[in-house]
């Protein structure tokens, strides 16, 4: 069973978001990771760039498939997981801390009333 933590908000592309300030870190739920597999290759956005709610962000390569990565909400790329470039496993062993992808800044807080809680996503994941 997929570990969906309580304190995260979740997209049902299998995202989680978690929300500091104004800022949203970003990764791959549990669920995901495992039905990915392995992974071998995480491409990122640049610092920098905007992003819209619902449009790609980036992909993520495993051993079985190239899936994408959707924006949960609008805003600009504050930050990118480096540690990704060389250690894309981490995707893997670690999906709700070192495995994060990418954190946004966005503007309108009430983006956030778009996605999901920890129940609503478990009824997605199984």
């Amino acid at each position: 069973m997929a570990l969906v933590p309580d304190d995260l908000k979740y997209t049902a592309e299998h995202e989680w978001v978690r929300v500091t300030g104004s800022t949203a870190r970003i990764g791959i739920t549990d669920f995901a990771q495992q039905s990915l597999g392995d992974v071998v290759y995480v491409t990122l956005p640049a610092v920098g760039d905007t992003t819209t709610t619902g449009a790609a962000l980036g992909e993520v390569e495993s051993t079985k498939s190239v899936s994408d990565l959707y924006a949960p909400l609008s805003g600009t790329v504050s930050a990118r997981n480096e540690e990704l470039d060389s250690c894309p496993e981490l995707v893997n062993s670690d999906p709700y801390g070192d495995g994060w992808i990418v954190e946004i800044d966005f503007g309108d807080p009430a983006q956030l009333s778009d996605l999901l809680d920890a129940a609503a996503y478990s009824t997605l994941s199984g």
